[in-house]
């Protein structure tokens, strides 16, 4: 198998709400592939140490749509992480999610198409040679493990704090950080859950912000939630016509120009093409 997974298909999230499912519920598998745009089945944090086995068997015998669904592996230094890869290879799934990633060689070892989920105080600090290494495609990160690995108790401020419920510097760093080394290296961005299944204004909020910062996707842990990244994700209609506009006015320009009384750009066009490429056209 080669670093890229066996192909020279490079894999990128179908849609922008990615849903985490235990492995070891597949009575949970067919609920989430149609409720979310990608299925991440976790074979690490949301099983139980004792029932790994279990849910790599179910990872083999229930599986989902390969283009829709990611399959999360522990740290990839592991033994629990060999057998998640030798559970995988009886599968079609491709692509892997590589827990508490920390070095560009640890994530090589997968030899699949990997994301790198950067959340532990060296994985951040290495975020910018983890996102070069060949066979990663996309980089998450991930909060908790983070201030965890800090000493920390908490990503976010509190109620009785100014900023109440966002997130603490810290974490606003590396989120930034991962984000900056994803463009550099030509992979596409996740950002991390939202813990606060009923904060849905809150959620709302960070996945504009997201997607001002150009992050391709969201993960989610709770189906309730997929509805608010999807629209969040959706440009406006005033959005898409002003991108679609500005676009066919370039075609009379060669160079800068003003269109609607603001100053257009190449900048300005490549966001004009975010915009619908987030519509679909």
């Amino acid at each position: 198998m080669s670093a890229s997974g066996g192909s020279d298909f490079r894999w990128s999230p179908p849609g922008p709400a990615m849903l985490f499912c235990p492995a070891d519920r597949p009575d949970r598998y067919a609920k989430a592939a149609e409720r979310a745009d990608v299925v991440i089945l976790d074979l690490e944090d949301a099983v139980a140490p004792d029932r790994r086995e279990a849910a790599r068997e179910a990872l083999v015998a229930n599986q989902l749509d390969p283009d829709r669904t990611i399959v999360r592996i522990n740290s990839a230094s592991t033994g629990e992480a060999r057998r998640d890869l030798a559970a995988i290879s009886e599968t079609m799934y491709r692509v892997v999610l590589v827990a508490k990633a920390q070095t560009a060689e640890e994530v090589a070892r997968t030899e699949m198409q990997s994301i790198a989920l950067i959340e532990t105080p060296l994985g951040a600090v290495n975020v910018n040679d983890i996102a070069a290494a060949p066979n990663v495609i996309g980089l998450m990160w991930g909060a908790e493990d983070l201030v965890a690995g800090l000493g920390g108790s908490s990503s976010r401020f509190g109620p009785d704090e100014p900023r109440s419920g966002t997130y603490r510097d810290v974490a606003r760093t590396v989120r930034a950080t991962v984000r900056l080394a994803a463009a550099a290296h030509d992979r596409f961005a996740v950002d991390a859950v939202h813990l606060d299944i009923d904060d849905v204004e809150g959620l709302r909020y960070e996945v504009l912000d997201a997607v001002a910062l150009g992050y391709q996707a969201t993960a989610c842990i709770h189906p309730s939630q997929v509805a608010t990244i999807r629209d969040a994700y959706r440009p406006t209609p005033d959005e898409v016509e002003w991108a679609a506009a500005v676009i066919a006015a370039s075609d009379e320009h060669s160079g800068v120009f003003t269109f609607a009384g603001r100053m257009v750009d190449g900048p300005v066009l490549s966001q004009a093409r975010a915009v619908l490429l987030r519509a679909g056209r």
